[in-house]
C-alpha cells in the first residue's frame, strides 16, 4: 500500500534575463508513492501536476519526484520537468531544508531554480505553501493508494 497527497505551491519568478522583473509563479502537484515500503527505502514520490511560470510556460504539464526525507537527511527536494510555450523542456529543483527550530517556515518556504535542457539556470523562484488557504485541503488530500 503507498500514499497519495496535493500541494499548492506559490509565489514569484525571477528570469535571469530580466533581472529585477518578478512574475507570479505557482505548480500544483499531487504526488503519489505506490508502495510504502518502497517510499521508505528512498524517500521519493512521483509527482506529477501543472507548472505556471508566465511568460515561459503558462500552464504547462509537469512531471518528476519529490524526496521527502525530513528526519535524516532533513530535506523535502522537488524536481520538476516541463515543456516550455517554445517546445524546449524545463526543470524545476528547489529544496526546502528543514530546521527544527523553525519548522513552519521550513517546511512552507521552497526556493527553487527553473533550468534549460542544457542544465543552465534561467530563473530563480522563490514559494510558499499558504497554510491558511491551503492547509485543510492539504490534511485532506492524504489518501492511502
Amino acid at each position: 500500500m503507498g500514499f497519495r497527497f496535493a500541494e499548492t505551491m506559490a509565489g514569484t519568478i525571477e528570469w535571469d534575463a530580466h533581472p529585477g522583473v518578478q512574475h507570479p509563479f505557482s505548480f500544483e502537484v499531487t504526488a503519489e508513492a505506490a508502495s510504502t515500503r518502497g517510499y521508505l527505502m528512498n524517500g521519493k514520490a512521483a509527482l506529477r501536476g501543472v507548472v505556471h511560470a508566465p511568460p515561459l510556460a503558462d500552464p504547462a504539464d509537469a512531471d518528476g519526484t519529490i524526496t521527502i526525507r525530513p528526519i535524516g537527511e532533513r530535506i523535502i527536494r522537488y524536481e520538476l520537468q516541463f515543456e516550455g510555450d517554445d517546445g524546449k523542456l524545463y526543470e524545476l529543483v528547489g529544496q526546502k531544508d528543514i530546521r527544527w527550530r523553525a519548522p513552519l517556515r521550513s517546511f512552507t518556504y521552497l526556493p527553487a531554480e527553473i533550468l534549460d535542457d542544457e542544465h543552465r539556470r534561467i530563473g530563480v523562484c522563490k514559494t510558499s505553501f499558504n497554510l491558511r488557504r491551503d492547509g485543510w485541503s492539504f490534511l485532506r488530500s492524504f489518501r492511502p493508494r
